[in-house]
């Protein structure tokens, strides 16, 4: 609804629908990639590189499982995030990027986790005001 300012407030999408549209504006493609629990668990399947995929909520923990070689994972963490594996055990974290701890668990700010060469960088695309 347009209110008298004529401003458009959002009020009928959801904070990760809306961070995809602007995704798709600026070009970047991906899948979503659903959940393997409600808490929000994350298996990125597949061989080779396997693309970009935006989680559908916010992510506890994110498993490229093994065969997956390279991939990106656009994901907001949960309040309860924890970790990002590789074939099921810790992921070596780049050290370009951010580390785990990092990470603002706070359930809005959107990151990527991208696997190239056996490591994950991880990046915080919301900017971050310090």
């Amino acid at each position: 609804m347009i209110n008298k300012d004529r401003i458009v407030p959002v009020m009928k999408t959801d904070l990760l629908t809306l961070y995809g549209t602007i995704m798709k504006l600026d070009g970047t493609s991906f899948s979503v990639l659903e959940s393997k629990d409600v808490e929000g668990n994350f298996e990125v399947t597949g061989t080779g590189s396997v693309g970009n995929f935006l989680a559908n909520q916010p992510v506890k923990s994110v498993d490229f499982k093994s065969g997956v070689t390279a991939g990106v994972v656009y994901f907001v963490p949960g309040y309860d995030f924890e970790e990002i594996l590789v074939a099921g055990a810790a992921a070596t974290i780049d050290d370009s990027g951010l580390d785990l701890e990092d990470v603002i668990k706070d359930g809005c700010t959107l990151y990527s986790a991208t696997l190239g060469s056996g490591e994950v960088t991880i990046a915080a695309i919301t900017p971050i005001v310090e």
